[in-house]
């Protein structure tokens, strides 16, 4: 049977089933065959905090949405346009986020009465009409997967368990993806057990030919690559890339990098991938603890390295003091905060950008650092190196504010060459600069960085003292001195403030708009998305965003007031916004949410027109 290939231009699907069926795995798998026929991609999963949750219940829902398309996309998609649901739990949690006339892809063998009355139905919603609005397609994925695998040497449970390789082999064929990584990939997960690299890769095909074969699906799909500049390109996720961002830094500065980091959710990640580039110099060490992480990435800045430590918002409030301290020492040193739902142990999993006012102010005494934000998980790899350039550059603390969304999610990402990225060297002191040549003064400063010298442990003549105490300048003795002090404290506070950092570019295509929305961080992309399509209807708005917050671009003010008014989306309750309000005394317009969740597009175009037509 000859089946009809239907073009399309874009498609979101939303892979969700109990936290025990793969949907991670799936997703991704998806995705990266996604990402090798070359079309744009972004993706959001989203996972319940708990390690297990009972199964078939739904906090123990879990999801991974992908949206691909022939051209440059922004956001993961505000709807799918298809669900596929492993169960009642999954159907029921999403299906409040799918338009009608949306497809289903259902499960049906988990629709037993015990699993439906585990969620609330009263009924089965296959049989009682309630999915009528949408294109529902049963399959009986559990039981295709155990008859695919009846002749295969393994148990019931590894047969079930390779249900989602059977959908993922069926979504794949009805939306013309390649399967060879896929392959691939299994033969590599499994590799100690051949028996489950077989029945696995039967499942995928099972899946595959269901959807060749069956009368159900009578249509397949196709979506063509998206135009891109010409380079090799991987799909990544923030995270990842700012590993790979802290290891160029390191190549590009020469210096050992040292992470010293403790577990946390959403940021782990970091440490396992940076764990893996030990032939680049990096050094990995899972404290016990947060405070002890931080300690020994000061320390290892010390002794020479390049000291980075990675953590969540919690873990970012026990940093604050040897924060402070390195403030004081005037050493470079990154802390990543890959920002998650507060406050306290909050929504572990769900992101949220609420971390922008401890990281400006959050320190005793006035400790100021510069504060650094990706817009998208491929800019976190120039971030990172962004990062690394103030830090070593200024001798300073550097606080990068990264969040969940940004963090968990991907993108196509162009492999940079070489001559592209900055040259990050450092010449530390090697003798006396004293005008005596005799004396080494740790706290003379370049005058135009107003950075100290940066002095290796052990190098004849440097030696210096170090500490918390108040240091005297030029020589770094304890001084309590209120003058010496004051100055200090103006020093310190002027060598944030002098940081050279890029002018602001704004996005205002014909020169007329009256309404400019300023963001920073993960909201690049639904700000975008927004903007975008209320100026294919018309409407004139202008787009600014920040990846500089601690010292903002010196054209920002001129910016913001260009413009007869500024909208400000957070997910917080407006910190940004009140920065802005207190330091440029501009009446901005702050538009929040904090529910664990991104932003959409739909919602901000409405937010930004209502704006617009009031200017």
């Amino acid at each position: 049977m000859t089946k009809q290939v239907r073009q399309l231009d874009r498609v979101v699907i939303r892979f969700a089933g109990d936290s025990g069926d793969g949907m991670q795995l799936t997703g991704d798998r998806f995705t990266s065959e996604t990402a090798q026929l070359g079309n744009d991609i972004s993706t959001l999963p989203n996972f319940p905090a708990e390690i297990r949750a009972p199964a078939g219940t739904l906090p123990g829902v879990s999801s991974f949405q992908v949206h691909f398309a022939d051209f440059d996309i922004l956001t993961p998609g505000d709807a799918p346009n298809v669900l596929v649901a492993m169960n009642p739990a999954a159907l029921k949690a999403n299906l409040a986020d799918l338009p009608k006339g949306a497809s289903i892809i259902v499960n049906t063998d988990e629709f037993t009465n015990r699993n439906l009355a585990k969620v609330g139905y009263s009924a089965n919603p296959l049989e009682d009409g309630s999915l009528d609005g949408w294109n529902v397609a049963p399959v009986g994925l559990t039981s295709m997967t155990v008859k695919a695998l009846a002749s295969f040497e393994i148990s019931k449970k590894d047969a079930e368990r390779a249900k989602n390789m059977f959908a993922l082999g069926l979504l794949s064929w009805m939306y013309s993806r390649p399967h060879e990584s896929t392959i691939a990939f299994l033969e590599r997960k499994f590799a100690s057990r051949p028996e489950l690299v077989a029945a696995n890769i039967a499942a995928f095909k099972a899946g595959w030919n269901f959807g060749e074969t069956t009368e159900n699906f009578a249509v397949r799909y196709e979506v063509k690559p998206a135009r891109m500049v010409a380079g090799n390109y991987r799909n990544i996720t923030g995270n990842a890339a700012l590993a790979l961002g802290i290891v160029a830094a390191g190549v590009r500065s020469e210096l050992p990098v040292f992470l010293g980091a403790y577990p946390i959710t959403p940021a782990s990640d970091i440490l396992h991938e940076l764990s893996k580039h030990k032939k680049f110099g990096v050094t990995t060490v899972q404290a016990e603890d947060e405070i002890a992480a931080i300690g020994v990435a000061l320390g290892a800045s010390y002794g020479g390295a390049l000291g980075v430590t990675t953590t969540s918002g919690p873990g970012v409030a026990l940093k604050g003091e040897t924060i402070s301290l390195a403030v004081a020492l005037e050493l470079p040193l990154l802390i990543i905060d890959v920002q998650r739902a507060g406050p306290s142990t909050g929504l572990p999993t769900k992101t949220e950008q609420a971390d922008l006012n401890m990281a400006l102010f959050g320190r005793h005494g006035e400790a100021p650092v510069a504060v650094l934000a990706p817009r998208s998980p491929a800019d976190c790899f120039t971030t990172a190196l962004e990062a690394a350039r103030i830090a070593l550059t200024y001798r300073t603390p550097v606080i990068l504010l990264s969040d969940g969304y940004i963090a968990n999610g991907s993108e196509p990402w162009r492999l940079p060459e070489i001559a592209e990225l900055p040259d990050l060297r450092v010449q530390f002191a090697t003798e006396p600069n004293g005008e005596d040549g005799k004396t080494f003064l740790p706290y003379l400063r370049d005058p135009q960085t107003l950075a100290r010298p940066w002095a290796v442990p052990g190098t004849p003549g440097l030696e210096h003292r170090i500490g918390g105490l108040e240091k005297a300048d030029r020589t770094g003795d304890i001084s309590y001195d209120p003058a010496n002090h004051d100055f200090m404290v103006r020093t310190r506070a002027a060598r944030i403030e002098g940081i050279e950092v890029p002018d602001v570019e704004v996005e205002d295509p014909d020169g007329t708009a009256r309404v400019l929305v300023l963001g920073w961080g993960s909201t690049y992309g639904p700000i975008g998305a927004a903007a975008r399509a209320l100026r294919q209807r018309g409407l004139a708005i202008a787009q600014a965003h920040l990846r500089h917050l601690s010292p903002m671009p010196k054209n920002l003010g001129e910016v913001l007031k260009s413009y007869d008014k500024v909208v400000i989306p957070e997910m917080n309750l407006g910190q940004l916004a009140g920065v802005i309000r207190s330091r440029y005394l501009v009446d901005a317009i702050a538009y929040n949410q904090v529910r664990g969740l991104p932003f959409t597009a739909a919602e901000l175009e409405g937010v930004l027109e209502e704006v617009v037509k009031n200017a």
